[in-house]
């Protein structure tokens, strides 16, 4: 597909094509130009039939290249259904993006209507009255309305021209964005025609499998434009601390701690200036960054968010200041996220927020000063999201990371002597300034969870369908693509056999007894997990939600607060409760994400070279230099198996996540013979285990020559297993279960190289 030149980029002559409230929206903005994005979106849009893909950084434009032409186009012709579909994986970025466009087409006659959980009943009825202009919507909100009005679908979108996909790299490879496919999918069969589509994100890392999951189960061709790299100048530091330790003089004064750091030509960081702690120094200096600034402070769990937040209180009311911070995650109310959303958009309000990451998606968030980091990313991706919520109006993006960890006895095994976290962090950064690297999306392959969804989906809205009929149906949904025609006959046995499904005496297939009981609960429509969660109130204000209750007189942490409960109503899932003093741990089920091997194989280089990175701080620099120290000492960079003493040993395989659950699977199926046991490890960063016969040589020897072989990942699950993950997975067929856990969560193309040269 060839891309515009220059001269079809003109952007005189794309100014003029843009409709006059357009253009008077960017005379009040005061902008000087359009960004190279917003040219080559508009061309595309204006002057072609395909798709299209976004793939743009933080600030850069992306919302208005995409909405420019579209609404230009809807302002001179507009039809009599919603033309403009807007999907979104957040209730905080439709609002957000709500607010914004409604802005933009004031007196303009195009509605804009947002539909969530959260919405009033009477705006939604408007929007079905009068459906028109645009409609902004999540996922579950959009499958209820494919069950429930499936006659109305006609109507609703017969005249629906662009499908708007936001932050699709949260989607692609995920149940909740094939959903979205499936959804789109029966849209245009239901309509007889397949709306173009136009995916957005920050953070792709392979542009031609995002474009061929955007394009899914349509015949057009998705434009992905070749955008000039940008040049990367942020402000970033990293700084270490041992927790409670005053062993070294640790806490530094963060008004000089963010030098700036030019990462093309790595200068410097300015010095640090001494300043004394009185409570946790990691914490301590946690306050004294986000005071100077209006600033986000991300953790990787919603249980270090809570706790971070009540932590950062106890020390304004320590040291008599102001508490100016406030709470964001997916466990509160709507009513605190939104609060937290307004006073941070807000320039005439100091505020702090503590959040996860439904504050990493495309909020605006106004001028946000600095991001705070606990701990590393998980990706690259997280990093750079999370980088690019500050440094909006022509300020770089500023990010500080701290790093807490207990301080390792002397005789600690040689695994916990390594600051794990720092060492990601660094490859994280490192991975971009030097490669550009952001992973690449995994395609999901056997999603059978929400195919069973996706069943009674389809055959909810049609009230009753022949077997084959049915499978028609849904085998053609684009996720399912890879599902044989066998494996989708055993889920219906399945589900047949379950009571979810129901053969009636004409032999068409109808939702059984069980099944009722699923799709007849609004958690049906979400395909991600839920819990069965208590609401917490305080007299007439719902704070959020706990998964397990507590009982009455105990007390637990939310919203950043201490609470007690004071009266408990288990049939309602209702907790009562008051606030009280202090500082509690919560917790909540969860799965923190996959790490890309490269990601490991670059902590490797970490340790092995003398770079100092300018970004580090003076204690980081130190816990740099020991862990290095300590891996040269012990040859754990050169050496995969290490002896730490009798029978126990490590191994450090240098391999992301799939790839290393398939060699620790493949290693307890294969060591035998060296009577392997009592195998211990942490995230992906290393085996511990007993190896009672044998010598190191000896069992890397027989390693390589199995892997010689083929490490075969069907071997590694056991006839008798249910590997349940997903929501629907205690639903669907063992065999099937074990065929996506295979095909999905296993990977054995790195496990077997990584073997071959293990030394």
């Amino acid at each position: 597909m060839r891309q515009f030149t220059q001269a079809e980029l003109d952007i005189n002559d794309i100014f003029d094509r843009y409709s006059p409230f357009v253009r008077e929206f960017i005379y009040k903005n005061n902008w000087q130009s359009l960004h190279d994005v917003q040219l080559v979106a508009s061309r595309v849009l204006m002057d072609t039939d395909y798709h299209l893909l976004i793939p743009s950084s933080t600030a850069s434009g992306k919302t208005e290249a995409a909405f420019f032409p579209v609404l230009s186009e809807l302002y001179v012709d507009q039809p009599d259904s919603f033309a403009v579909l807007y999907v979104a994986p957040l209730k905080s970025l439709i609002n957000d993006q709500f607010s914004r466009i409604d802005q933009l087409l004031d007196e303009t006659g195009i509605p804009v209507y947002h539909w969530h959980g959260d919405v009033a009943a009477s705006h939604k009825s408007k929007a079905l009255r009068t459906p028109r202009g645009i409609l902004q919507i999540t996922p579950e909100s959009l499958e209820s309305m494919l069950m429930n009005r499936a006659n109305d679908i006609p109507r609703l979108f017969g005249g629906l021209r662009y499908v708007i996909l936001d932050e699709i790299h949260t989607l692609i490879g995920t149940d909740r964005g094939n959903q979205i496919l499936c959804q789109l999918s029966r849209i245009a069969r239901l309509t007889g025609h397949s709306a173009r589509r136009i995916g957005l994100s920050a953070t792709l890392g392979d542009t031609t499998s995002a474009a061929e999951w955007l394009g899914g189960g349509t015949d057009r061709e998705v434009y992905v434009p070749e955008l000039p790299p940008q040049k990367l100048r942020w402000r970033l530091g990293m700084e270490h601390f041992f927790i409670q330790s005053d062993a070294l003089d640790q806490t530094k004064n963060p008004a000089t701690d963010t030098g700036e750091t030019d990462v093309e030509n790595q200068t410097a960081p300015a010095e640090d200036a001494v300043k004394t702690a009185s409570l946790d120094p990691g914490y301590e200096y946690i306050y004294d960054c986000a005071k100077l600034k209006k600033s986000l402070v991300f953790s990787n769990s919603r249980e270090e968010t809570e706790y971070v937040t009540a932590t950062l209180r106890q020390i304004a009311e320590e040291r008599g200041e102001e508490d100016v911070f406030l709470i964001h995650h997916g466990n509160l109310s709507a009513a605190l996220r939104e609060e937290a959303e307004r006073k941070m958009k807000d320039d005439e309000i100091f505020a702090v927020a503590c959040a996860t990451v439904t504050m990493e998606l495309g909020i605006d968030i106004g001028k946000l000063g600095r991001v705070i980091q606990m701990g590393s990313p998980n990706t690259v991706s997280n990093f750079l999201q999370r980088l690019g919520r500050s440094g909006r109006r022509g300020d770089p993006p500023e990010m500080m990371m701290v790093f807490r960890e207990e301080m390792p006895l002397p005789n600690a095994p040689l695994p916990q002597m390594i600051p794990w976290e720092l060492i990601k962090a660094i490859a994280v950064v490192q991975l971009y300034i030097e490669e550009r690297f952001i992973e690449p999306p995994n395609r999901k392959k056997m999603p059978f969870s929400l195919m069973f969804q996706q069943t009674l989906s389809v055959l909810a809205s049609s009230g009753a369908l022949r077997a084959k009929e049915l499978a028609a149906r849904v085998m053609a949904l684009p996720p399912f693509r890879d599902v044989t025609d066998e494996d989708y006959r055993e889920l219906l046995l399945g589900m047949l056999q379950n009571d979810f499904l129901e053969m009636t005496e004409e032999r068409e297939l109808i939702i059984g007894m069980k099944g009722e009981r699923l799709i007849n609960s609004f958690k049906f429509y979400a395909v991600f997990k839920d819990s069965e969660d208590f609401t917490v109130r305080c007299e007439s204000e719902e704070i959020g939600t706990v998964t397990t209750p507590t009982p009455v007189g105990d007390r637990f942490a939310l919203a950043g607060r201490v609470w007690e409960v004071e009266e408990l109503d288990v049939p309602r899932k209702l907790i009562y409760v008051k606030p009280v003093k202090g500082k509690m741990e919560i917790s909540w089920p969860g799965d923190y994400g996959e790490v890309h091997t490269r990601i490991l194989e670059r902590m490797r280089r970490v340790l092995q070279e003398d770079t100092v990175y300018p970004y580090l701080k003076p204690n980081a620099v130190k816990r740099l230099q020991a862990a290095r120290n300590i891996a040269r000492n012990t040859g754990m960079t050169e050496k995969h198996l290490i002896h730490l003493g009798g029978y126990t040993w490590c191994l450090f395989p240098w391999l992301g996540t799939r790839s290393f659950r398939t060699l620790r699977k493949w290693i307890v199926r294969h060591g035998g013979e060296f009577r392997i046991a009592n195998m211990e490890f942490e995230g992906c960063y290393y085996m511990q285990f007993r190896m009672e016969r044998g010598e190191a040589s000896e069992f890397l020897a027989h390693l390589k020559r199995e892997a010689a072989q083929g490490i075969h990942v069907s071997e590694l699950v056991g006839e008798t297993e249910c590997p349940v993950f997903e929501k629907y997975d205690e639903y669907v067929p063992g065999k099937l279960l074990r065929e996506a856990y295979c095909a999905d969560r296993l990977r054995a193309d790195e496990a077997e190289r990584r073997v071959k040269e293990m030394k």
